[in-house]
Parts: structure tokens; sequence; C-alpha cells
């Protein structure tokens, strides 16, 4: 014994970890890869290896690297149920989405469809599963994912009734849920909130529209404080108009929500209205299809007789008929930036609110016969 001992104490303190007593350093083929083989054949400790495996930013890129060629090589898979009982969390986030007004029965806005394999994906890479469900206002999303162990934190996506929810979001926040929301970025919305620097993106639309010429310029979308995306997109227009001697008139501002049928309807209210415009500067891309169906169906012609821009850069804007221009949100960065705010919570790391440039995105609908895309003035 003694011997042993003082060998162990000999042992050079470079030398690599040593396999778990009672394993041979050759593994029994026979037998499942363990935590303990992987660390041995990379030359780090097992405790490594571990915070390798759940995505800890301590572990530097090319140490994670080796282990997971290492882990790889020995096909080996995490045990996520006994990794999350000895870590006391389930290794999973809830994503809730606001039910959406759509024209199919997803009842989820386009725009968010491409977040979500950006969110999905941004998950697997830090070693989480995603559950995925519709809000409901009504129940108590703290009790339904966290507490009963469904899910460490919880992601809000959608834009719904931002008055509705807001005091439900404070008392959750003063409970400690761990939670992260996409939408406008607010000084007194209580917890962590992701989203567009949508005053910008209005402003820029509105400007495009200027150097194209255009003078009477509609805005179709809903202005009120329950729809802050849409507020500061409408101000971001008025800012425009303002800077270029322009006074907004309130005869070229309709109402509509964020899908197709809302924005078809907002622009035959401005037709019915007998007002003058040469342009429209639609909310969200939905909206702008429904109008551009509208301009069609009353003989106006886009953009020769009406340039058309809207807000998103969903999918279906580059296939419509003209092309659509449109002021385009990051979904990508978004959905990185909304997991690892998220899993920043849970580790104790500390977090901040964040505002993502968008970028505008010329087709044919303002006289542009191939994409341009321009950049977010800093």
């Amino acid at each position: 014994m003694h011997r042993r001992v003082a060998a162990a104490a000999a042992r050079p303190a470079s030398a690599a970890p040593q396999p778990r007593p009672g394993t041979s350093r050759m593994r029994d083929k026979r037998r499942k890869a363990n935590s303990w083989d992987i660390a041995h054949l990379a030359g780090v400790s097992q405790s490594t290896v571990s915070r390798a495996l759940r995505g800890d930013p301590m572990v530097s890129a090319a140490t994670r690297e080796r282990i997971l060629d290492v882990a790889r090589q020995l096909n080996y898979h995490v045990d996520k149920n006994a990794s999350s009982l000895r870590r006391k969390h389930t290794g999973t986030l809830a994503l809730l989405f606001f039910e959406d007004p759509t024209a199919d029965d997803s009842a989820i806005n386009p725009f968010f469809h491409s977040m979500l394999g950006s969110i999905i994906r941004a998950c697997s890479r830090q070693g989480y599963d995603l559950l995925v469900s519709f809000q409901d206002l009504l129940r108590d999303w703290l009790a339904d994912y966290e507490d009963s162990h469904k899910a460490d934190g919880i992601i809000l996506l959608g834009y719904g009734d931002y008055l509705a929810y807001s005091d439900r979001l404070e008392a959750l926040i003063g409970h400690g849920a761990h939670l992260v929301r996409w939408g406008q970025v607010l000084p007194d919305h209580p917890g962590v909130s992701i989203g567009c620097d949508n005053l910008a993106g209005g402003r820029m639309a509105a400007e495009h529209l200027l150097r194209l010429g255009r003078r009477r310029i509609a805005f179709i979308g809903e202005v009120a404080p329950s729809a802050p995306e849409m507020e500061d997109r409408y101000r971001g227009y008025r800012e425009a108009l303002s800077a270029a001697a322009l006074a907004p008139d309130p005869k070229l501002q309709a109402a509509a929500v964020s899908t197709e049928c809302s924005g078809s309807e907002g622009l035959r209210t401005l037709l019915a209205q007998g007002v003058q415009f040469d342009a429209v500067f639609c909310a969200s891309d939905l909206i702008a299809i429904g109008a551009l169906s509208a301009l069609r169906a009353a003989g106006r012609r886009v953009p020769e007789d009406v340039a058309v821009v809207g807000f998103d850069g969903i999918p279906m804007g580059a296939v419509t008929r003209p092309s659509l221009t449109t002021v385009v949100q990051d979904t990508k960065r978004a959905g990185e930036a909304l997991v690892a705010s998220l899993v920043n919570q849970i580790s104790g790391r500390p977090v901040e609110n964040m505002i993502l440039p968008p970028r505008l995105v010329v087709r044919e609908s303002c006289g542009g016969g191939a994409t341009i895309d321009l950049p977010h003035a800093p």
C-alpha cells in the first residue's frame, strides 16, 4: 500500500488523468463508453469532460473540440436523465408562442418560422432540448414548466398584446423565473427582452421611399401602446417625413394587424377615402402582401403608381409579384441571442436587453430589378 501511495506521489503533475479505479486502460469494447474513458483518451480530467459536454464556456474551444472528437470516436452519448438529476436541471428550454391569426391552421406568424429554426440550432449547440407550446395567459407558466421540472427556462415568442401580459411577466420575474422574450425593448419592461430596432427600421423604409421621389407615403399598421413594435415603426416613418419637411397626414394612416386580410382591408380603406398616395409603408410583410393584392384588384400598378415596402423579411416576400421590398429582421442572430441569454440566466451569469439592427432589402415593389441589400447605418 505504501509503495502505491509513494508511486502516486512521485507521478508528475502533468501526467494524463488515470482511468477510474477498477477499470482497465484498454476499454472493453462490450462495455458502453463513459466520461472517464473520454477523459483518459483526451488527456483531461473527467470534470472537464462533463463541463465540455454541457457547453460550459469556461472550457476552451480547442479542448471542447478534442473532447467531442473522442466522444464521437467512442460513440458516446450523454445520459441526459442522469446528468439532469446530478445538476438539478432538466436540460430542456420551453418556447412559448402567442397564437396569431393566420390564413391556415398554424396560428404562427410566418416571421417566426425562420427564428424557430435558429432557436433549435442554438439549443442543440448549447446541449439543450426544446419544448414548444402555445402560450395560454390563463395558465401559470412558472408552475407549468420550471416548478414542474419540465424546463429550466422560458422563451416567449410572438407579439401578442403587450398590455395584456406585462403584469404577468413582472410577477414571473419576481418569483425567480428564468425568462427572455422577443419583442420591443422598453425601459420599464420586466425581465430581459431582445428585439429589433423598429424605430430605425421604420425610418429606413420611409427614407428609401423619399429617395425614390415619393411624397405621399401612406402607413398601414397598428399604432397603439398594445403593439409597441408597430408603434415604433410608425414613429420612425414620421421622423423620416419630418426630416424631409413633410407634415404627416392623418388621412394617410390606416389601421391593420399583421395578416394579409387586414392589410388588404387597410389599403381599401385608403382607396375608399379618396386619399392620394404614391407609396405605402406597411408595418409587416403580411400586411404588405395584402396591400399588393388590393392594389392589383384596384388597377394600381406597383411600383409605377404606388411603391410598397414591408417589414420582417419573411421568405414569402421574395416570391410575390412583384417581389416585396422589406426591412429585414435578423432572425438567425435573434434566435442565438434568445437562447444565449436564457442559458446565461440559468447559469447565474449577468444578462442585458439587446436591440438588433435591421437592414433594407430592395426588390421590385420599389422598382428594383434585382435585390439590393442595404445594411442598417450605425
